[in-house]
């Protein structure tokens, strides 16, 4: 199946993005299947499942393009039964098949799910709750492995007030002979209807649920599939959680496209690195013009490197990988360097090293590299950045290109200030406009107005639209085309009127010493009697013990005053894992800000 022909169905005279009526992922979903049946790919692969909870060599379980739409719609099936177009359903399990069957069965049945979390798994307690109360969520989708920790977890509200809880892994097959497809009342138009709920991971505030969109989703899917110039056949391990948005999206798309996904869980390539790069790995039965793609967060890079432990006799042959995407974090020469020199002689490729920018508000891909010239860094001058300007220096601060912006949207650099667009080397907020941005914050109407219906002033683009922009809050820059990541803007740190980007301070006191754990420091700034005081939370390595916190301190601080002329004003130590991190496991500077505030009564 020709999917690039497919994708061009889509596209008008103009090079426009144009869906057909009331058009959603299942109706997509469904056509690419009919499809697959006329071309006899029902029984091809489209899941395969590494279960490694009972045996460290792992049980695959797989299923068939046919199996997958029949487990879909079965889900569909019941929840028609039980609920409404419109309800909203929790996904509560672990990665695993059920997830998927859970997470688009919602979606056949008209209803809202709700990528959440493995019950099993500690810690997300209070996040769950606001979650499942700002939602109003009537259901919950599980499978067998989590249905005991969901019961448990509901199982001190009252019995009126709990959500209907499934597991759809008891559910029969024959269901699914019942589901059919919903229909629109004459005149309506479904573009914007909620597809499912994003939560954000609370990390600087309460969570807010974002609404992406039919019209959303389908468009992004649509970009990310030709920004990555996705080649067929392919296949593509994820382990990443399937509660994430570069998650979920990833999976379902492969889902969606029939492709082979091969799916484990987060700790289990945590627990064993040589498992995900196994997967990698082109093996006998893949075809021999097989394509491999994949994404991962930056630290995995490092992650594998330094724990998958490759023998001769592991057979590894990575020379089929087209593109591995980094995102979700900021990506570090250190970690790309580090991950192409360990697998180069398995047949890695450094091109194929693809960082990425996105965001829920954009559904999920904003930019990726396009070119043949990826990844790329630049080094860039620490004072010119401190003065907003993004200048070549052969002794600056290392940044990666995080490629270029994908079709089908608008894109521009505005100074938060003015809200005028400015040029290429300025250093600004990232705003987007198009229809792959969601619709917005459930039930928050000042934040969606402050965050999705801006105005932008002068622009140096012709014919940019005027209003409906989605202010991302991150600051960058372009060069020559290629964006260029520089921080958060409600994460400046600003001290003495200078500002200092807290990633930047956190590489400095990560590479000062081998006392610090690889990708675990936390710099914020809090207010002073005069001028912002620097803070700085550090884990140790696994290593590394209390006793050589002193020395270590005296290191970080020398390198942090020489580097970036500012000197932290505390620097506290904790074991690995103390640290407050999001759902994601990025750092979660302004937890970790309030957390120091609050106990020290400032």
């Amino acid at each position: 199946m020709d999917l690039s022909v497919i994708i061009q169905r889509f596209i008008d005279e103009e090079g426009k993005i144009v869906l057909p009526h009331n058009f959603t992922i299942p109706a997509l979903a469904e056509m690419l299947y009919f499809m697959g049946a006329q071309m006899g790919q029902l029984d091809d692969t489209n899941i395969r499942y590494w279960d490694y909870s009972q045996s460290t060599e792992g049980e695959m379980r797989t299923f068939s393009r046919r199996e997958v739409n029949t487990r879909v719609k079965a889900v569909a099936a019941r929840l028609m039964q039980v609920g409404q177009p419109g309800d909203r359903v929790a996904v509560l399990a672990s990665n695993s098949p059920e997830y998927l069957f859970a997470f688009m069965g919602a979606m056949y049945a008209g209803q809202v799910p709700i990528p959440l979390y493995d019950p099993n798994e500690p810690g997300h307690g209070d996040h769950l709750r606001a979650v499942l109360s700002d939602s109003s969520a009537t259901t919950v989708l599980t499978n067998k492995q989590g249905a005991a920790a969901v019961r448990a977890f509901f199982s001190e509200l009252p019995a009126a007030q709990r959500p209907r809880i499934l597991s759809v892994d008891s559910l029969p097959d024959s269901l699914a002979e019942s589901w059919v497809p919903l229909e629109t009342p004459e005149g309506t138009d479904t573009a914007q209807d909620i597809a499912f709920l994003q939560y954000t991971s609370g990390s600087t505030r309460m969570p807010a649920g974002v609404i992406i969109t039919n019209e959303s989703v389908v468009t992004n899917v649509i970009q990310i599939y030709t920004a990555v110039d996705l080649h067929q056949p392919l296949r593509a391990p994820v382990w990443l959680p399937l509660h994430h948005d570069m998650g979920i999206i990833v999976a379902m798309l492969l889902v969606v496209l029939g492709n082979e996904i091969e799916l484990m869980a987060p700790r289990d390539f945590m627990q064993q690195p040589k498992r995900y790069i196994q997967q990698l790995s082109h093996r006998a039965d893949d075809p021999e013009d097989m394509h491999i793609y994949s994404v991962v967060p930056n630290f995995a890079l490092d992650v594998m490197a330094r724990y998958a432990n490759l023998t001769e006799d592991d057979a590894v042959d990575l020379s089929a990988v087209e593109g591995l995407i980094i995102g979700s974090e900021p990506v570090t020469k250190t970690g790309v360097d580090t991950f192409v020199d360990a697998f180069a002689d398995y047949g890695m490729r450094r091109d194929a090293i693809r960082p990425g920018y996105g965001l829920a508000e954009a559904t999920l891909i904003v930019t990726t590299a396009q070119t043949e010239d990826r990844p790329k860094f630049l080094k860039l001058d620490r004072a010119k950045l401190a003065e907003g300007k993004a200048v070549e220096s052969a002794d600056g601060v290392i940044m990666a290109s995080n490629g270029q912006p994908v079709r089908w949207m608008d894109f521009a650099i505005v100074d938060p200030e003015t809200r005028n667009e400015v040029e290429e080397g300025t250093i600004g907020e990232i705003w987007i406009h198009g229809v792959n941005v969601a619709g917005g914050y459930l039930d928050r109407p000042e934040e969606t107005a402050e965050t999705f219906a801006n105005s932008i002033g002068a622009t140096l683009q012709e014919g940019l639209p005027a209003d409906g922009w989605l202010a991302t809050g991150d600051l960058g820059t372009l060069i020559d085309g290629e964006l260029y990541i520089t921080g958060r803007l409600k994460d400046l740190i600003v001290v003495a009127g200078r500002n200092h980007y807290p990633q930047d301070i956190e590489i400095t006191v990560q590479e000062a010493t081998d006392h610090v754990r690889t990708d675990s420091v936390a710099a914020f700034a809090v207010p002073g009697e005069d001028v912002e005081r620097l803070i700085l939370f550090v884990e140790r390595s696994e290593d590394a013990t209390a006793e050589g916190d002193l020395a270590a301190e005296d290191t970080i601080r020398a390198a942090v005053t020489t580097v970036h002329g500012v000197s932290p004003d505390v620097i506290e130590f904790f074991a690995p894992n103390e640290i407050a991190r999001s759902s994601s496991g990025k750092i979660a500077r302004r937890v970790n800000m309030k957390n120091y505030l609050e106990n020290n009564n400032r």
